[in-house]
């Protein structure tokens, strides 16, 4: 995972107008959806990376959600269930999640900024929190889904596999 380049201006008040910066120097592709969200997409590790940012002004938080490439069939959805809860145990920020309706995994996560303005590192934070999450859990998602692996064992490949490469 490459560490993206942030060299932006104290957001002033909405910090989608930070990330829309970060998102023209990463020479990301990025969608304004509106005044509060905002969709970016750029070439990942094993996958290319869909982020959707939404500003909630009345809770002063900034969610980020990190669009897996995997929609889990129905019959694997409940060990895809469990995999999601052993992975949820082992992170410090954020989480992923199912959709139930389309079997969609995001990664989600905010930041409050309750009474302080975004800065450059926070938002740099939010996006590497998600990137890492996400290429380092994208193949036990696979290994459940398309190996027919357990959730216990595709949490253990995935360690194993990080372990082996540091």
């Amino acid at each position: 995972m490459s560490t993206p380049q942030i060299h932006a201006e104290v957001s002033q008040g909405n910090p989608l107008d930070l990330m829309e910066q970060i998102a023209v120097q990463n020479e990301w592709l990025f969608d304004r959806a509106g005044e509060d969200e905002m969709h970016l997409s750029f070439p990942g590790q094993s996958e290319d990376h869909h982020l959707s940012f939404s500003w909630r002004h009345d809770v002063e938080t900034l969610q980020l959600c990190a669009q897996l490439e995997v929609k889990v069939p129905k019959q694997k959805r409940p060990e895809v269930a469990a995999l999601i809860n052993i992975i949820n145990e082992q992170l410090w920020l954020g989480h992923f999640e199912m959709w139930p309706d389309s079997g969609q995994v995001i990664f989600r996560h905010g930041l409050l900024l309750r009474g302080a303005m975004a800065v450059p590192e926070q938002c740099e934070g939010l996006i590497d929190a998600a990137l890492e999450a996400c290429d380092r859990y994208y193949s036990a998602f696979q290994f459940v889904i398309w190996a027919g692996k357990s959730a216990a064992e595709a949490a253990a490949a995935v360690v194993y596999q990080c372990q082996g490469s540091a």
